[in-house]
């Protein structure tokens, strides 16, 4: 069986070398031609290869070498000898294959469509996001998105947005972070989307409207075992599409990528990419 190697940033070898010796992985550098694409790497080089691993309908492998790793964790996949499993099961019966969904974004600005694996987010998240990606690559896989953030509690300005669900039309709130989520967890295990599934053609929308510092800092922590939606600043929702407004441009993140500023649209593209997983979806 082929299988297609992409290496995310950072020192990968090590894991490739450990992948390779457990699985004995025949290589070939045409993703056309692989059976399997193997990504050594995180969310964002996942985001990163999305359309291409669609467009060709490759099964993806994910061996979780990224700062992150929440799409891995969802598959089931959480080392290297995880994946090496997946990848030996799938080779002997590709029982271990799935089709899972995938998120949408819609940039009205230049009628352009991206996908995303794990979750979106409009607000704070993007600050955050773009605090961590500054630190050092070994840092950032040791909690750097949990470091970022208290620094951006503290400066942070809610901001009025409209959150507008399957076309509807809704008035614009003080909000904290819109989060759409394709999957439960991102920023390294915070559960922002505790009830989202891969494959049930749903999008989770989690929304944490204006507070103030102190509270904020305190629902921090819980997101982790999510627990915030007890707060009543959170608001929950299964939608299909989401629609979100700003007074002014606001960054949009996806999988920890810079990916277009609002206004934008989400929707979902229900089993758009094979993986080879571990747990059941």
């Amino acid at each position: 069986m082929r299988a297609a190697p992409i290496l995310g940033p950072g020192k990968v070898s090590r894991a490739m070398a450990q992948f390779q010796r457990l699985t004995g992985a025949e290589w070939t550098s045409l993703l056309e031609q692989a059976d399997v694409a193997v990504i050594f790497g995180g969310d964002g080089t996942i985001h990163r290869h999305l359309a291409e691993l669609v467009e060709l309908e490759t099964p993806l492998l994910v061996v979780p070498c990224g700062s992150g790793n929440d799409f891995a964790r969802a598959l089931g996949i959480n080392s290297v000898r995880d994946s090496a499993r997946a990848f030996r099961q799938f080779a002997s019966d590709r029982t271990n294959l799935r089709s899972i969904d995938l998120g949408l974004i819609c940039d009205v600005s230049r009628a352009a469509q991206l996908y995303f694996c794990c979750v979106a987010g409009v607000g704070i998240d993007g600050n955050i996001a773009a605090r961590a990606n500054r630190l050092p690559q070994w840092l950032r896989g040791r909690g750097g998105y949990a470091l970022s953030a208290p620094p951006e509690f503290i400066r942070f300005v809610p901001l009025p947005m409209r959150v507008s669900l399957n076309g509807t039309s809704a008035a614009p709130k003080p909000t904290i972070l819109a989060a759409i989520a394709n999957a439960p967890a991102f920023g390294g295990g915070m559960k922002i989307a505790p009830h989202a599934q891969l494959s049930d053609g749903k999008l989770d929308l989690c929304v944490v409207r204006g507070m103030n510092v102190f509270k904020l800092f305190c629902l921090f922590p819980t997101v982790y075992f999510g627990r915030h939606l007890g707060f009543k600043e959170v608001e929950y929702s299964q939608t299909e599409s989401v629609h979100i407004e700003a007074e002014h441009p606001i960054d949009v993140y996806a999988d920890g990528e810079l990916v277009c500023k609002t206004p934008v649209t989400f929707g979902i593209a229900p089993s758009a990419l094979k993986v080879v997983t571990l747990a059941p979806l």
